[in-house]
């Protein structure tokens, strides 16, 4: 039996929970989900996921603090990470938000491209 990939999915919003899901399942992966920064950091430290996917505009916890943890986190710094933001935030200041932190794995902005979000995670999971 194949070992499936595990991709956490981390968004304040149901509906791209469960869009996201459904894409990353239908193309063989399994998902755990997430509605905020702080529940995403539990799921990563319990379940150890392949790939996270990280909503930056996120109540109670941001998606860069949340960054900022994980790679800060001896256990979880490896897993790499896509970014998912609205078109509307300018990236370079996002960017300038990870001073003194790596840059994150990938960067995919909403409206999903689907095929470009399951290229980008094949690529980063091997």
């Amino acid at each position: 039996m194949s070992h499936r990939k595990k991709v956490l999915i981390v968004d304040d919003e149901q509906d791209v929970l469960v869009y996201l899901s459904t894409l990353f399942e239908d193309n063989g992966f399994d998902t755990i989900l997430a509605e905020n920064g702080i529940e995403a950091l539990e799921k990563a430290k319990s379940e150890v996921p392949d790939l996270i996917t990280l909503d930056i505009t996120m109540p109670e916890q941001s998606g860069i603090k949340t960054y900022r943890y994980l790679k800060q986190d001896t256990n979880l710094f490896q897993i790499p990470v896509i970014i998912i933001t609205a078109v509307g935030e300018p990236i370079k200041s996002v960017l300038n938000e990870f001073a003194a932190f790596p840059e994150p794995e990938g960067f995919i902005s909403k409206p999903i491209d689907q095929e470009e979000l399951i290229t980008a995670a094949n690529r980063l999971m091997g």
